[in-house]
């Protein structure tokens, strides 16, 4: 299972964002645990300490792959060329490498009609690659394919591209002369939106949590705190303002453990079998 992230760049987000590495973070843990999966975490190296540092937070080790693959001993990490042509044979090496079932994006910067990375305002980041050949190889392989975003830029959000480009508000423009606008043209099998990323795959978390009858496939608020918070200290800094305040995507850190918490309640009551009372189904029972 490949886990792809990684937004935000020098000078304003050096190594990313909070939204991202956590919610990949949380996808492996619950596939490592729910489908005793061997994640493979793929991001561009600078992205990868807050990525390792949410991992670990989650209670998944990095390892090298060989022995993440051979003993199941946590999950791996593959880091990306600095330059982008090398970008497409490294993509053909990872999956001939890891053959895996599926690859998903949480957080994902895509490329815009001109082959161009987007941050949602507008403005194109610096030194960064286009990682969508990963997605490309995944269509030749048919291998299944997930993207979740929250903006428009990220990959996934082809599968809507048109609708986006007249939603967004930098659809069609940027802030820089002759700009076709943010939004992504990659697409992937399966995409969620979500007002961020993260919660979106604390949401896959919780339908597979139900799925497997294991409620503890979503993090407790507890350990939520302890991941964002890791993925902060590591440098993966909240966007808004660009800080390493407790907070996603502007939201202050609490709503996301309130939506953890939310999540594995609905995941509780509905896998718990009926005990007492008049809402747990026949009175004559």
């Amino acid at each position: 299972m490949l886990i792809v992230t990684g937004a935000g760049y020098a000078p304003e987000a050096p190594n990313g964002e909070s939204d991202g590495p956590p919610g990949a973070a949380a996808l492996a843990r619950a596939m490592f645990w729910g489908l005793r999966a061997v994640p493979v975490f793929v991001t561009e190296p600078c992205h990868a300490p807050p990525v390792v540092a949410s991992s670990q937070a989650a209670g998944i080790m990095v390892r090298d792959y060989p022995l993440a693959k051979s003993r199941r001993m946590g999950a791996a990490l593959m880091t990306s060329p600095t330059e982008q042509h090398a970008v497409e044979e490294w993509a053909a090496d990872v999956f001939k490498i890891c053959r895996p079932a599926a690859i998903i994006a949480i957080e994902r910067l895509g490329p815009n009609v001109d082959g161009i990375l987007h941050y949602s305002t507008g403005v194109r980041p610096e030194g960064c690659v286009d990682l969508s050949p990963l997605f490309d190889e995944a269509r030749k392989r048919d291998v299944l394919s997930i993207g979740i975003g929250d903006n428009g830029n990220e990959i996934g959000f082809g599968r809507i591209h048109g609708f986006m480009q007249d939603f967004h508000p930098y659809g069609r423009r940027c802030q820089y002369d002759g700009g076709k606008g943010v939004p992504t043209i990659v697409a992937t099998d399966i995409f969620l939106p979500a007002s961020i990323s993260n919660w979106g795959a604390y949401g896959i978390c919780a339908m597979l949590a139900f799925l497997c009858k294991q409620q503890d496939l979503v993090q407790t608020p507890e350990l939520e705190r302890k991941i964002v918070t890791a993925c902060l200290d590591a440098g993966g800094w909240e966007m808004r303002y660009c800080t390493s305040r407790f907070i996603v995507d502007g939201t202050e850190g609490e709503s996301s453990m309130a939506i953890v918490q939310l999540l594995r309640d609905m995941v509780r009551v509905n896998i718990a079998p009926p005990d007492r009372g008049l809402s747990h189904g026949d009175i004559d029972r």
